[in-house]
């Protein structure tokens, strides 16, 4: 699975999932990427600002999607396969 795909499809688990979960929970939520898949889509999302990452009192990483268009998700990933 090609880079962008990766990253669409993280996305799209968080934003039907519609609210935060752990990293653990979304490797479980896509169970068809490896552990480092998503751990890369994750760092994507955050550095360009579509995810909020947060460390909680029991020291867990959570993710949560900020809401943006599926037309402007599109338009950022083919931007990233150039």
């Amino acid at each position: 699975m090609v880079l962008a795909a990766i990253i669409v499809r993280v996305h799209r688990a968080l934003e039907q999932l519609g609210t935060d979960c752990s990293m653990e929970e979304l490797v479980d939520l896509c169970p068809e990427l490896t552990w480092n898949q998503v751990f890369l889509a994750i760092d994507y999302l955050s550095r360009d600002g579509q995810i909020r990452v947060t460390l909680d009192g029991d020291r867990t990483y959570r993710v949560q999607a900020h809401h943006i268009g599926s037309g402007q998700l599109l338009l950022r990933h083919r931007l990233l396969c150039k």
